[in-house]
């Protein structure tokens, strides 16, 4: 039995206080809290087998090494990639969006040539790609957004042309929560012989993903967002792309043979992985994938669905707060965006800081959606599944306490 109140002994940090009162952590959209085993795997690479991957032929290296192997397995098998190999090891989904950018776009779209995203992308899947854009003569095009916040489905066809080399969008979006319709997206972006990619970073961690069931050719995500640490995250790329990529970074581990004139490059996936890689993080997201499989994506999912639920008809007791976003909760993700008049997000994000409560306010790295909404910010309460009811409840109670505060100030 799924059992959030169980799950929060595994994570120490929901144990403290902030302002004397308990810690109430709803911002997961940004970064989700580490449990035990997390930080205990980091402990055993630093105390046990530090050392280069790769590298040597000593016990360490070798023992990190098939560690650092192993958990590019799990992420393998965690998104279904058919191969090991298609996953490459990178910050965090910011760096994967681009190297893509960098590595294929750069050699496969020309004057003319178009780029497809939608108008909710977070600035790390808008920005890259004006940048190729720019260089390189192409168009960047935006498909619309439904007033829930969805992706417009019904512009496919229009904005999607034989002049499409990439689409590339948000799998779930980090301010309306929609669960974007990607598998018809992906679609249409094949008909035309474009490929698809997906940023992933509020997906993975929160329900079950399939790249083959999806169809995408890249998929990127954070470990940070699912119990791992900061500084680790995975390119997905179908190995028929990533085989005819050049490389990203250039430089140690990701070469065969160097001559002082030229060099040539390693096998999949090192190719993409120069210089010494973050290994200890790598270990570490294994550890979260081992903690998520224990729990269940499915389980994961629902537990999101039923919270988004309760947070929804909480949220409605509020006349005075506008929630962002798709009206039933199993067409979003965990979490719910809001603005409540002319309360600025800030003011809000401080008041409920002083009652323990933790939420994200401003315009989450999506600015222009925010200017196209005619909004300059708004505040954002994300869940895990070490996140309850009861936590909703002080949420939404603490929101009636700040709005009739402001109200009383003004």
């Amino acid at each position: 039995m799924f059992d959030p109140k169980a799950i929060r002994k595994d994570f120490p940090i929901l144990a403290r206080t902030v302002h004397g009162k308990p810690l109430v952590y709803l911002d997961n959209a940004a970064t989700s809290q580490k449990p035990r085993q997390v930080i205990q795997t980091l402990v055993e690479c630093y105390e046990m087998y530090n050392s280069n991957v790769h590298r040597g032929v000593h016990t360490l290296s070798m023992e990190a090494t098939e560690r650092y192997e192993t958990a590019r397995q799990k992420a393998a098998d965690f998104i279904k990639s058919p191969a090991p190999e298609g996953v490459i090891f990178v910050r965090n989904t910011t760096e994967a969006i681009n190297l893509v950018a960098s590595a294929w776009a750069t050699d496969n779209v020309g004057r003319g040539d178009e780029i497809v995203v939608s108008e909710m992308e977070h600035h790390s899947n808008l920005v890259p790609w004006q940048k190729v854009a720019a260089q390189k003569g192409a168009h960047l095009k935006l498909l619309p957004a439904t007033d829930d916040g969805v992706i417009d489905v019904t512009a496919l066809d229009t904005v999607i042309t034989p002049r499409t080399k990439l689409v590339s969008v948000v799998h779930v979006s980090n301010v309306t929560g929609a669960v974007n319709p990607v598998k018809e997206i992906g679609r249409r972006a094949h008909q035309v012989g474009a490929l698809f990619m997906l940023d992933g970073a509020q997906s993975v961690p929160h329900m079950p993903v399939d790249v083959q069931d999806l169809d995408c050719d890249f998929l990127a995500f954070s470990g940070h967002k699912m119990m791992a640490p900061p500084g680790i995250g995975v390119l997905y790329a179908r190995l028929s792309v990533l085989e005819k990529m050049e490389p990203f970074l250039r430089g140690g581990e990701m070469v065969r043979e160097v001559w002082y004139d030229h060099a040539t490059w390693n096998d999949l996936p090192n190719k993409f992985e120069a210089g010494t890689p973050n290994f200890t993080d790598a270990v570490a997201l294994g550890a979260a994938i081992d903690y998520l499989n224990a729990l269940g994506m499915d389980a994961v999912r629902q537990h999101e669905v039923e919270l988004g639920a309760y947070a929804l008809k909480a949220f409605a007791q509020l006349e005075e707060v506008d929630v962002l976003g798709p009206k039933d909760a199993r067409q979003r993700a965990g979490l719910v965006t809001f603005t409540a008049g002319d309360i600025h997000p800030h003011d809000l994000g401080t008041f409920l800081d002083h009652e323990g409560i933790a939420i994200r306010t401003g315009h989450h790295c999506v600015m222009p959606y925010h200017r196209k909404l005619g909004l300059v910010a708004t505040g954002r309460a994300s869940f895990y599944v070490y996140n309850t009811n009861d936590e909703v409840d002080l949420l939404v109670q603490s929101l009636k306490n700040a709005l009739a505060y402001f109200a009383h100030a003004s």
